[in-house]
């Protein structure tokens, strides 16, 4: 079975990352929020670490209940700066408390995440064939802005796009890819 060039095939959870998850349109605000806190872990590292430590993220997390994790304290930022199972910068833990906070207010504004998210692409899943797979878009500039502007942290345009790429707004398995 074919697929897209960057899986890499000797891991198993990478693959079952492409063949199930990534670019399945995702609506949930759970699982948006969930991947919105692990794409912001990534930055400077690669995915492969971050899906490695995933579970151990989720449980570190409260399963990212982001209404729990939008009133960490410091004694919570203490405890996940202790837990060698995660990825352990101060920056990105304090970002997630902080971005579960303008999740919460995005939510309020639209409702749900999923609506202001999809709201970018008018509910569309955006398919384009590229011969160079970019690593941001004019939509992803867009949407990091916004975040941006509301308060969010890591949410450059590179992490949104991978981003958007993960929760499939954007659809960019290869033409060779069984998931084309």
């Amino acid at each position: 079975m074919k697929r897209c060039s960057w899986v890499d095939e000797k891991s198993e959870i990478y693959k079952k990352y492409h063949d199930e998850e990534w670019g399945v349109p995702k609506h949930d605000d759970r699982d948006l929020f969930e991947l919105l806190v692990l794409e912001s872990f990534q930055a400077g590292l690669s995915w492969l670490t971050v899906l490695k430590k995933r579970e151990a993220f989720k449980k570190a997390f409260d399963n990212f209940n982001v209404k729990k994790v939008a009133n960490y304290d410091d004694k919570k930022v203490d405890e996940l700066l202790k837990n060698d199972k995660i990825i352990r910068s101060k920056n990105k833990i304090l970002s997630a408390i902080g971005n579960a906070r303008v999740f919460i207010e995005i939510q309020k504004e639209f409702g749900s995440f999923s609506n202001y998210i999809w709201g970018f692409s008018d509910n569309k899943v955006v398919k384009k064939d590229f011969v160079k797979l970019p690593v941001s878009t004019e939509l992803s500039d867009t949407i990091s802005k916004d975040l941006k502007k509301r308060g969010m942290k890591y949410v450059g345009t590179v992490i949104i796009y991978s981003y958007l790429q993960a929760i499939g707004v954007v659809d960019d398995h290869e033409k060779d890819c069984f998931k084309y």
